[in-house]
């Protein structure tokens, strides 16, 4: 098949990245066949997933903006995926130009697309890393000057926890960046959950095990909650997508009830 020119060399282009099914799910370009095919097949199992995937957009947006008012002025988006609209830098440097943002993504096209976008933006710039390794994370991320240890960063785990497994231990991954970051740090975490429906989450954990084997784990709500543990949750704790300080209808891409993420925001004090 055909590399596109925004693939990089040596990207598997018959295996499905959760990033691309992503960008696929939200009707981007940056995919491959691969990668739209495991979103259709998803999408036969549960229709209104392309719902979920605006949902969760919808609530990088807003927590974007409250960590913007709270006064943080930089942000390190871990697992920030393909670039689409709505990027954590066009929504935080629309409010203040002056705000930095680091993406950090596993994906290598994720990364390469990123930094084309971000080519004649000095104040944000995209790294390859891998959340399972928050150590060497936090080092690349200080080595582009973008991110300053010392001052309150803004920690953006959005739709990437439930790709870890329970063997790689997903809540002690953000204690460890917890403990990293300067008091006053925010932390923003969406997670999929079976909380709601546990059938159709069982239904999307077993073909992401099986047909796409992208690995994506359904937690519950005690074990989204607990990836909160050592911040203060901001009010109103760890709630549906859509009812995490909702703007306007438009946020409601989801029914309350019937939303298949959980998602909240914590301080650190």
């Amino acid at each position: 098949m055909d590399r596109p020119a925004w693939a990089p060399e040596g990207v598997d282009m018959t295996r499905v990245s959760p990033a691309r099914m992503y960008d696929a799910l939200l009707g981007g370009s940056h995919n491959f066949e691969v990668d739209r095919s495991a979103a259709e097949a998803a999408k036969r199992l549960v229709p209104d997933l392309p719902r979920l995937a605006l949902s969760n957009r919808a609530f990088l947006r807003r927590a974007v903006r409250y960590l913007a008012a709270a006064g943080i002025h930089q942000f390190l988006d871990v697992g920030s995926g393909v670039p689409t609209a709505g990027n954590v830098h066009e929504v935080a440097q629309s409010l203040d130009p002056r705000i930095r943002v680091l993406y950090v993504d596993i994906d290598p096209v994720a990364v390469t697309h990123s930094r084309t976008l971000l080519r004649d933006n000095d104040q944000a710039d995209a790294i390859q890393a891998d959340l399972r390794d928050p150590e060497e994370l936090l080092a690349r991320a200080g080595e582009t000057g973008l991110i300053d240890p010392a001052q309150p960063v803004g920690l953006l785990l959005v739709a990437v926890l439930h790709l870890l497994q329970d063997e790689e231990r997903p809540a002690e991954m953000v204690s460890a960046l917890h403990e990293a970051v300067a008091v006053g740090s925010h932390v923003a975490i969406s997670h999929l959950t079976s909380a709601q429906r546990p059938e159709d989450a069982a239904k999307l954990g077993r073909n992401s095990a099986t047909v796409s084997r992208t690995g994506i784990r359904f937690r519950d709500r005690d074990a989204i909650t607990a990836m909160f543990t050592g911040w203060e949750l901001v009010e109103p704790g760890v709630v549906e997508l859509p009812l995490w300080h909702p703007e306007s209808e438009r946020d409601l891409h989801e029914a309350p009830g019937r939303s298949l993420g959980l998602a909240g925001v914590g301080r650190k004090v």
